[in-house]
């Protein structure tokens, strides 16, 4: 018997610079899918304005496609992966269950089952869709290894530069500090109980910093605050822009480390499956000082003109909650 469809509407990049809402159809799930009602999406301001402006290199193409993303790089491309919604159809014991999901924005899809993760108790809709990105900084404390009392900072304020001090002031008896040349990022450090600074003024001594900037200037103060033997965890992504790294002067004899992280690979050490540290992320959205990293909301019609703003930075944003309640 041939499965109903379903209409849907989605958010697709046309041509760099610019997107638009299209309709879609979906099929009705059989019982080992989910038909999911979108409630939220974030938009990622980093990564997403790097692939709305069409700077994604394409040697990097395949590793930068998103899970459930249809067409390619760099447009017409339908991209995003930060999406809470409710189930609707599909596996019985899903249904009424409030789920993430690496979708793209769009008011309602068709997944398998084991693609979504149930939100748990605890965590509001619009709070979960920042469930990737603190998986991505769960990812990066765990490649980091800090130590209980270790003096740690974290450069770059942005979405995920913000998620992993939030992650690390849980840790006991660590001091960290979060640096950037953007005032208005002190708010947010306070409201996650952590210590802020401009560059210039920052702590030094540091016996781990975590760099989130995706700036070259950035990334030198980084090395600049490191302890001997200290460590940089690299988690910026830098697109198509080459960097200059300070390898001379004190590099060697101060035995500093320059460690990559990127949330597409788990360190083997880890022993955890991707699902495992998702579940991670969400049980850590229970506490609510996490809602200072989303800084506005706009409905799901006015995407087209939210973007462009977002990417020129026009409208300045940690993570930006897109609203479905009235799309259909």
């Amino acid at each position: 018997m041939e499965r109903k469809t379903l209409d849907t509407r989605a958010f697709w990049l046309t041509c760099p610079g610019s997107g638009e809402i299209r309709p879609e159809r979906v099929t009705e799930p059989s019982e080992t899918e989910v038909r999911v009602r979108t409630l939220h999406s974030g938009i990622s301001r980093g990564t997403e304005t790097l692939v709305f402006q069409g700077r994604v290199p394409e040697n990097q193409w395949a590793t930068m496609r998103a899970p459930f993303q249809d067409g390619d790089f760099p447009a017409p491309v339908k991209y995003g992966y930060l999406n809470v919604g409710v189930v609707e159809a599909g596996a019985p014991d899903l249904i009424g269950k409030t789920v993430f999901c690496l979708y793209p924005h769009q008011t309602g899809y068709v997944v398998p089952r084991d693609a979504v993760t149930v939100v748990p108790d605890g965590v509001p809709a619009a709070r979960a869709v920042l469930a990737g990105t603190v998986e991505t900084a769960v990812n990066a404390v765990w490649d980091a290894h800090p130590q209980i009392g270790d003096r740690i900072t974290v450069v770059g304020g942005g979405m995920v530069g913000s998620s992993v001090a939030a992650v690390l002031a849980g840790l006991p008896g660590t001091d960290v500090q979060l640096v950037d040349t953007d005032p208005g990022r002190e708010s947010i450090a306070k409201s996650l109980n952590i210590g802020f600074a401009h560059p210039d003024h920052a702590a030094t001594e540091r016996d781990l910093v975590i760099h989130a900037s995706a700036t070259e200037q950035g990334l030198n103060r980084a090395l600049e605050l490191l302890a001997t033997e200290g460590t940089v965890v690299e988690l910026s992504w830098f697109g198509d822009r080459r960097i200059a790294v300070p390898l001379g002067e004190n590099f060697h004899s101060r035995r500093l480390t320059i460690r990559s992280s990127q949330v597409g690979g788990i360190a083997p050490s880890r022993r955890r499956s991707y699902a495992e540290r998702l579940t991670v992320a969400l049980d850590l959205l229970k506490d609510p000082r996490f809602d200072a990293l989303i800084t506005g909301h706009d409905a799901f019609e006015d995407l087209p003109q939210v973007l462009p703003r977002l990417a020129d930075g026009t409208l300045p944003a940690l993570c930006h909650v897109i609203d479905y309640q009235e799309a259909t």
